[in-house]
């Protein structure tokens, strides 16, 4: 008998510290499509929310969701699809994932969370998208129809991996416009709008996080590897220079001889990104404070594409 009240007692444990997962829930309907997110919470939220965007060369699936370790730390975490390229440009995936930060934020009573409180992630496409919202969060359009698209799409924190942040300027001044980078490599990505040197231009500023910083952006954290051939490492740094001239909140980190994704400190730099959430969220202090600025520069050439 004693030992069954023991057994009873520690399965209601465990499902106490068991992560939910709502699977599939809509916050967009457009041009014929349903746009869904996941929302797993944890057993002990922490009244705060992570945007866990899940995208790669700005295309985007349901394959392999999961909360990326956020609930762990009591983070209720959105994972959002977007509508993929080419069938939908880069604009319209910003409009995206704007309208499912507006989506949460209108939700924060049914979901238990602080409406002040939403962090973004991301990785590559990912990472860019998760800027895009830190610099063009909006306060929302009063007059909209959809009381959804009356709130706002600005998020309170942001934590990324090797985002591409500067299209016009990939690794020198203009090359973007000459063959280098996405607007050659991923042209679908950006729509016929491209086709022109003029809508090139245009395009290439509109969706480049670097053009957008102000004082007024959310605390920023980047993690770069410096061997990246994806992403040169250069943007990351351009991107915090700038912002450290305009007064915002930005630091980056440098992997020495990382590529795109899978060092093998990422479980440190995971856990990294969880402090400065914490910090810029919830108040609280990590043992390792944060600089600022960027915390280790390359010693090495980086391997360029």
């Amino acid at each position: 008998m004693r030992y069954l009240l023991a057994l009873l007692l520690t399965l209601s444990l465990a499902a106490a510290q068991e992560t939910t997962r709502v699977r599939d829930v809509i916050y967009q309907k457009r041009d014929g499509f349903a746009l869904t997110l996941d929302v797993f919470k944890p057993a002990q939220p922490n009244g705060a929310a992570i945007i866990k965007i899940i995208s790669g060369g700005w295309n985007s699936n349901h394959n392999g969701i999961g909360d990326g370790g956020w609930t762990k730390s009591g983070y209720t975490t959105f994972v959002v699809v977007h509508g993929s390229q080419p069938r939908f440009h880069i604009d319209e995936i910003v409009a995206d994932v704007q309208r499912a930060v507006r989506f949460v934020r209108a939700n924060a009573t049914q979901y238990g969370i602080d409406p002040n409180k939403i962090g973004v992630t991301g990785s590559s496409a990912g990472g860019h998208l998760s800027l895009m919202l830190g610099v063009k969060g909006d306060a929302g359009n009063p007059k909209a129809t959809d009381p959804i698209d009356r709130v706002s799409s600005a998020v309170n924190a942001v934590a990324c991996y090797y985002p591409p942040t500067d299209f016009i300027s990939w690794i020198t001044e203009n090359d973007g416009l000459n063959g280098v980078g996405p607007l050659a490599t991923r042209k679908p990505a950006f729509g016929p709008k491209i086709d022109t040197p003029e809508g090139m231009v245009a395009m290439g500023k509109a969706l480049s996080p670097i053009n957008f910083i102000s004082k007024a952006q959310p605390p920023i954290y980047i993690v770069q590897g410096d061997n990246d051939v994806l992403v040169h490492f250069t943007q990351a740094l351009r991107f915090q220079k700038k912002s450290a001239e305009a007064g915002a909140t930005c630091e980056v980190l440098i992997r020495e001889g990382a590529g795109h994704g899978g060092w093998k400190e990422m479980g440190e730099d995971n856990a990294r990104m969880v402090e400065w959430t914490n910090l810029h969220l919830l108040g609280k202090q990590p043992a390792t404070p944060f600089n600022n600025s960027v915390s280790k520069l390359p010693s090495t050439t980086p391997a360029k594409k």
